[in-house]
């Protein structure tokens, strides 16, 4: 059941109350003067809205090696290079800067307006080598790495990265005994714009089974299927048998039917809605993060999503930053927050010229206006 929240919104209690990014990706300079409980990121294709939330990840997990990776990888920005005579693909480190461009005085920094709290990536020299210069064509894995900067605490990772997913042993071995000595990470949890995977269900479904969140994950379900999904549960093994084409997956018991069914046979909106539900359980205390957040969900019941989004988010102390390109999703959390005034939802329309990237910021009252007179804030 969703309830009203209770009280305001203390930006103090938001991990990042503002966000300041310099040199990330597309990014050269972009400030959000804040941010709120739930934040939706609107604006055109290739504006940098995604390149936000990879800015927020690298944030809350501390600039950790593993986090660098997995942003190259998902995108395919890899290079081939020869290690012991043998040709492997390893992640394009000069895509995370803003050009593409790497080199001894290359940085990226994150966080809030307060610079001492912001991380910090750039590349730095090994041991006691002296300015040793690196040239757009080579990177020199043996005398450089990259430098990692946090509430003046360094850590030092190898040049050329490996995606976790696809390390050898000996590769993660390797990478798991690298000390990472930066303050502890902030939980955050990513869904792409595609459905999220039995895998990903399963292992968030792990961690509210038999508590409260099985009904808020109903509920979620039953914002499309008006009161027909009665209850639901992960069946199967976590693991690929010999000859079987799927893992542990999510099935619904229906109003009137006698045999569950499986949650995909009830479309995308179904897993989206369960997906998101489940992933703001996930997230106590820490961040959610949600790209192209209308994806499979339809416009008539974005209104009530964004409700179950702001009121689950103040309840577990997530932050949600989202993105979107739809005027139907925009439309649905301007009426949302408006309706839910004590939770602190916040809309920013990212906008390009040229290398420039800017954020417009929305109050809530020009919210609520936006919404009643359909005003275009995409």
């Amino acid at each position: 059941m969703l309830t009203h929240a209770k009280a305001h919104d203390n930006p103090e209690n938001l991990h990042l109350p503002d966000l300041t990014i310099k040199g990330f990706r597309g990014i050269k300079d972009l400030t959000i003067k804040r941010l709120g409980r739930v934040t939706l990121l609107a604006g055109e294709n290739g504006t940098g809205k995604t390149s936000v939330l990879d800015a927020v990840r690298v944030y809350a997990a501390r600039g950790h090696y593993s986090v660098l990776a997995d942003t190259l990888y998902e995108r395919e920005e890899i290079i081939n290079v020869l290690e012991g005579g043998e040709p492997k693909d390893r992640g394009d480190i000069a895509a995370l800067f803003c050009g593409r461009h790497i080199s001894s005085d290359a940085a990226i920094s994150i966080g809030p307006s307060d610079e001492r709290l912001r991380l910090t990536v750039g590349v730095g020299l090994r041991g006691d080598r002296q300015d040793i210069p690196i040239h757009e064509d080579t990177m020199y894995e043996n005398t450089h790495t990259i430098k990692v900067k946090f509430q003046e605490r360094v850590q030092n990772h190898p040049i050329f990265l490996v995606s976790p997913r696809a390390s050898s042993g000996q590769e993660k071995r390797n990478r798991e005994n690298t000390l990472f000595d930066l303050p502890l990470e902030i939980k955050y949890n990513f869904l792409g714009p595609n459905l999220p995977s039995n895998a990903t269900l399963s292992r968030f479904w792990n961690n509210v089974a038999l508590t409260d969140y099985e009904t808020v994950a109903v509920d979620a379900l039953n914002l499309a299927y008006g009161g027909r999904v009665q209850r639901v549960a992960m069946i199967g093994d976590d693991y690929k048998r010999a000859h079987s084409s799927y893992l542990r997956r999510a099935m619904a018991k229906m109003k009137g039917q006698e045999r569950p069914v499986p949650l995909k046979s009830l479309g995308e909106g179904a897993v989206r809605l369960f997906g998101v539900a489940l992933a703001l359980a996930n997230s106590k205390d820490g961040f959610l993060l949600i790209d192209e957040a209308e994806n499979g969900i339809h416009h008539s019941i974005m209104r009530d999503f964004w409700k179950m989004v702001l009121t689950t988010a103040h309840e577990n102390n997530v932050q949600v930053l989202a993105t979107t390109h739809g005027w139907d999703c925009v439309e649905g959390f301007a009426l949302a927050a408006a309706d839910y005034d004590k939770v602190n939802g916040a809309l920013v329309r990212i906008e390009r010229h040229d290398e420039h990237v800017r954020a417009v910021e929305y109050s809530t009252e020009l919210l609520e206006v936006a919404a009643e007179q359909i005003i275009e804030v995409r």
